[in-house]
């Protein structure tokens, strides 16, 4: 299955031509293609599809989504192991409360 997953715009830089940035899904970071939302800035939430950044989001939206793709276990299974292992990696790091602790892909089940 492949998801449009929400995450976070943590870097912007032209490559080629072509705008890109660093997207951070809860500790894993993609590279990402901007094209498609000019003005997205980091810092703002979209929407990625096949590394494709296709609609800005807002942090609310995308911490129900990342919780419930937890929820099922789709996070999982779209980024195998990798998710897993930063998830908890991220989850070591943050104190209890920050912004990605309600919907840690780590947490509890």
């Amino acid at each position: 299955m492949c998801l449009a997953v929400p995450g976070k715009v943590v870097e912007i830089r032209e490559e080629d031509g072509t705008r890109m940035g660093q997207v951070d899904f809860g500790g894993v970071l993609k590279d990402v293609c901007l094209e498609y939302l000019p003005d997205l800035q980091v810092g703002e939430y979209t929407i990625v599809h096949v590394g494709f950044a296709l609609q800005r989001l807002d942090e609310e939206s995308a911490m129900q989504s990342l919780a419930l793709y937890r929820k099922l276990g789709a996070l999982e299974e779209e980024f195998g192991d990798q998710w897993g292992l930063a998830a908890r990696q991220a989850g070591e790091r943050r104190p209890p409360g920050t912004e990605w602790a309600a919907s840690d892909p780590g947490g509890e089940r």
